[in-house]
């Protein structure tokens, strides 16, 4: 029962990471032409297509697809709440656990990109399409940092200063609101 629980959550967390990358790929109105911005959008509307007839789009945020990212996070719970006999009540408990994972995921996510992203300019990659998606993507992340470390000559020390912002998130932040989350589920 491991084996398909481990197959399981792999399959929920890519999914869910597909669908926030989505989410981010509109909210901050990246490349869609971009080959790998169509290949996600095509993979994740069978889900959020359906959700966007209940959850409108609110400026570029696409409500559908946070939702979706919620639910396919969430389902995880639900199927294995379902073979051990909780109450569907007591699965709903854990929509809370599900949106604590998807921020988890989302630190994740801007944490490698702007990794990627530096190593990508000390090699001279950053033409490439996939590196400038990414650039995309973290760039307002990114904004508020550079804005008060300007660069100093050649080196830009923001993008590790945000990537520490984000470890201290992680290690720190991140604990105490899943401890908090985990203690009301009992």
């Amino acid at each position: 029962m491991s084996a398909l629980a481990n197959i399981l959550n792999l399959a929920v967390q890519i999914f869910s990471f597909l669908l926030l990358i989505r989410l981010l790929l509109q909210l901050v109105q990246a490349d869609f032409y971009n080959p790998i911005s169509q290949t996600i959008f095509k993979i994740c509307a069978p889900v959020v297509e359906p959700l966007g007839k209940l959850f409108p789009t609110l400026g570029s945020l696409n409500s559908a697809a946070l939702v979706a990212a919620i639910i396919v996070q969430w389902s995880f719970y639900l199927i294995f709440g379902l073979i051990k006999g909780v109450p569907l009540l007591g699965i709903l408990a854990y929509l809370p656990l599900a949106a604590y994972n998807l921020l988890f995921i989302l630190i994740e996510i801007y944490f490698w990109g702007i990794f990627i992203i530096a190593i990508s300019s000390w090699i001279g990659t950053t033409g490439h399409p996939s590196v400038r998606l990414i650039s995309q993507l973290v760039e307002p992340y990114l904004r508020p940092f550079r804005k008060f470390i300007p660069p100093m000559g050649m080196m830009d020390f923001s993008p590790m200063v945000a990537i520490i912002s984000l470890i201290i998130i992680r290690n720190s932040v991140l604990p105490v609101i899943g401890g908090f989350i985990k203690s009301l589920l009992g």
